[in-house]
């Protein structure tokens, strides 16, 4: 027998009419999600963000680590023989990242390297290890910090070879020169005259002192570390390198006068020139 209402038959027209129209509606709104610039209301407060002179963010509450997007040398570069290591350093750009997430950067133009064991000049002669030279028997680009004076400090690099490691002695400052200037400034007598940019860092304490490198950098890790580390630079020519004796290590007996410091020469930021060398070799003062 033939009804002629029925209410489930009803029920069941009604939603097919409203089936079409809901999937009309949800298709354009899964477009929207999809976009890649899509973002969902933040309902727990402002995001707070802040920046450095190039519009760069440095921290967030919603990020635990900022993605680092230059190039760092690796364990490759660093596991060298302390020679080798010295010279290779040459033009390489050195970076302290400060906690407000300023970067300091400066190339390096003068090294000298310390041999281990067998080096009367160096701090790890006859192979003796200690609390404060442990860091030149770790593992190649590791920092080793040590002070002098009481006061200043030197920065250098562990290389292949127990006890081996490179002294960074002189910097070219290419990013954060006001606050190079204003950090070797707080070190300075008040009535001392202005410093040029070629006198920030143009010796071994006084790039630390621009870069604000202290005792607290011992035994870093130039390739993981966050704060500090080296970027590749423009490499030195074999010709522009020039060969000399070490500064200020007299105490090492005949190890004083060998030919173990390098620097980039015409370089205005070498702490110092050695113009016999130079003239001997034939290099253009």
């Amino acid at each position: 027998m033939e009804c002629g209402y029925c209410p489930t038959a009803a029920l069941h027209k009604q939603f097919s009419r409203m089936m079409p129209r809901k999937r009309r509606q949800l298709i354009p709104l899964h477009a929207v999600q999809s976009k890649p610039d899509f973002s969902p209301a933040d309902t727990s407060g402002s995001l707070t963000v802040v920046l450095d002179g190039n519009s760069s963010p440095i921290s967030s509450k919603y990020f635990c680590e900022e993605k680092r997007t230059s190039s760092r040398l690796g364990t490759d570069f660093f596991n060298q023989p302390c020679i080798s290591l010295a010279k290779s350093f040459l033009g390489q750009i050195l970076v302290h990242k400060l906690p407000d997430g300023r970067e300091l950067r400066g190339r390096i133009v003068e090294t000298e390297a310390y041999l281990g064991g067998e080096d009367e000049a160096s701090h790890s002669k006859g192979g003796k290890q200690t609390a404060r030279n442990a860091a030149m028997f770790m593992k190649p680009g590791t920092l080793y910090v040590y002070q002098i004076y009481g006061i200043y400090f030197c920065m250098n690099v562990s290389s292949q070879g127990a006890g081996a490691a490179v002294l960074l002695r002189s910097l070219e400052p290419l990013q954060g020169l006001d606050t190079m200037r204003q950090l070797r400034s707080a070190h300075r007598k008040g009535s001392a005259k202005p410093l040029k940019d070629w006198q920030l860092c143009n010796g071994p304490s006084k790039l630390c002192q621009a870069l604000d490198i202290n005792k607290s950098f011992d035994q870093k890790d130039l390739i993981h570390d966050p704060a500090i580390w080296m970027e590749p630079g423009s490499e030195a020519s074999e010709q522009a390198v020039v060969t000399a004796a070490r500064i200020g290590v007299n105490y090492g007996g005949e190890w004083a006068q060998k030919p173990l410091r390098f620097y980039i020469q015409g370089n205005k930021c070498v702490s110092v020139i050695d113009k016999k060398v130079e003239r001997e070799h034939g290099v253009v003062l």
